[in-house]
């Protein structure tokens, strides 16, 4: 059987929650101790659409609190043929428009589809040998002929764990062959890479802003901003750095939480494949390079209103000293003449 899935994932201002999907059991073996924690999916509703004069059955779920993934999917007669590429441009066009009418920020979205080949006996090499140039160029939603070279380049990234599967991932999409259709799991995963590349992109554009605006606060007219030990500009210009510091934190580290994969290997081996293929841990590292900066900021702005309220304190010592030799020097006048008298 050959089966299309293709899905959106999108920002969204506030993503409801709906109904809780149940975890899948793990496909392939797994030891005793085996957990899975993925962020939980939310079901909203299904939605039908019109495809090629075929009503499709379209899925709207959410990650909470702030991702929509819309997912769609359709069988075909035959999975390599020229009509393929259509119909997954179609399925994707139904996602995109269902994710914009429920509020969905399009232009922070993610999109990808799933190849799927069951009910075959074998080997899947048997597939690549008659198939790889039309593989590749759909994994590359691509209608030119690709050069060997790069035919080579994207079915090397595949993953074999029994002989009878293999899973071959590229940045837009994946094929997925299991002789039994028990492609639920990794589908559920697929979509899990999609939306951590999604909130690393999200949170490295929020981290532009976030550095422009606390750059903005500690260097505008520094010496009338900081140099004043009751200014309020300056105690909220240093609550405003400590609140952009405290959340881009907390974003990165439920991000950072958001995967957990023990034990099994199947799993964590296809993940493994998807994180380098959709470069997480450079988008990963560009979100830590940007955190640092942000807390030199931190610093300097911590610095700045220490020092600002030490240069405030030594001005109002200065002051009481002069006030003090003043009264002095007054003391000593009115003595002077007190006994010229």
């Amino acid at each position: 059987m050959h089966k299309i899935t293709s899905f959106v994932v999108a920002e969204i201002n506030k993503a409801k929650r709906g109904k809780e999907l149940p975890s899948l059991p793990p496909v392939k073996s797994a030891p005793h101790y085996f957990e899975k924690i993925f962020p939980n999916q939310f079901i909203l509703g299904q939605e039908k659409v019109k495809i090629g004069g075929k009503e499709i059955e379209v899925s709207l779920k959410t990650y909470h609190p702030d991702a929509l993934v819309v997912e769609a999917s359709s069988e075909v007669p035959d999975i390599f043929s020229d009509a393929t590429i259509e119909i997954k441009d179609q399925l994707l066009r139904a996602c995109l428009d269902l994710a914009k009418k429920n509020g969905a920020k399009i232009d922070t979205s993610e999109e990808f589809s799933i190849y799927q080949i069951s009910g075959y006996e074998g080997d899947p090499e048997q597939f690549l040998e008659k198939y790889s140039p039309k593989i590749a160029s759909l994994l590359k939603s691509e209608k030119l002929e690709l050069d060997e070279q790069e035919i080579k380049y994207t079915l090397a990234s595949s993953f074999k764990y029994a002989k009878d599967d293999l899973a071959i991932i590229d940045w837009d999409g994946a094929f997925i062959f299991d002789p039994k259709g028990d492609f639920g799991e990794i589908l559920e995963l697929l979509e899990l890479a999609n939306y951590q590349l999604l909130r690393y992109r999200a949170l490295r554009e929020d981290l532009d802003e976030r550095l422009r605006k606390s750059s903005k606060l500690i260097n505008a007219e520094p010496k009338r901003r900081w140099f004043s030990l009751g200014n309020k500009e300056v105690v909220q210009a240093f609550k405003e750095v400590i609140r952009i510091r405290s959340e881009s934190i907390s974003q990165f580290e439920t991000l950072e939480r958001d995967i957990k994969l023990i034990g099994e290997w199947y799993m964590g081996r296809v993940y493994e494949l998807a994180s380098k293929k959709f470069r997480l841990n450079d988008w990963r590292q560009a979100v830590k390079d940007k955190l640092e900066s942000l807390e030199d900021i931190y610093t300097i702005a911590a610095e700045n209103l220490g020092m600002s309220r030490i240069q405030a304190l030594e001005y109002i010592q200065i002051m009481a000293f002069f006030v003090l030799q003043i009264g002095w020097f007054i003391i000593i006048i009115l003595e002077f003449f007190y006994y010229s008298k």
